[in-house]
């Protein structure tokens, strides 16, 4: 199916998509739209990736053959919720980093003072 510029987006499609966001490319085959892809590319993909999320309902919309709104909010919701699981684990694990590095930096530093 074509990408029709014309075929009208309705309001309750638009929006945020976690799982466009955070799967960005998986997200963009699995709806049968590749201009996520573009989020492979270094740099300019950090900024895609948020270009991904707030227009991938939109974009998948005009990709899919949804029979209504209801069936594609309910394809989506699987991917929002699959998308904020894991911002909030990636989240999650960048605090634990830090928080490592941090101890063992003040652990290493402690050490050198005293001699050790």
């Amino acid at each position: 199916m074509e990408v029709d510029e014309q075929v009208m987006v309705p309001d309750e499609v638009k929006g945020w998509n976690w799982g466009a966001f955070t799967f960005s490319w998986i997200w963009g085959i699995g709806n049968k739209t590749y201009l996520p892809l573009l989020s492979l590319i270094p740099f300019f993909g950090f900024v895609w990736i948020f270009i991904v999320g707030a227009k991938g309902n939109e974009w998948a919309w005009k990709k899919g053959d949804y029979r209504d709104v209801e069936t594609f909010k309910a394809v989506q919701k699987t991917w929002n919720l699959a998308g904020l699981v894991e911002f909030f684990l990636i989240i999650g694990l960048i605090v634990l980093e830090i928080i490592f590095f941090a101890v063992v930096g003040s652990l290493m530093m402690n050490a050198y003072r005293q001699g050790y």
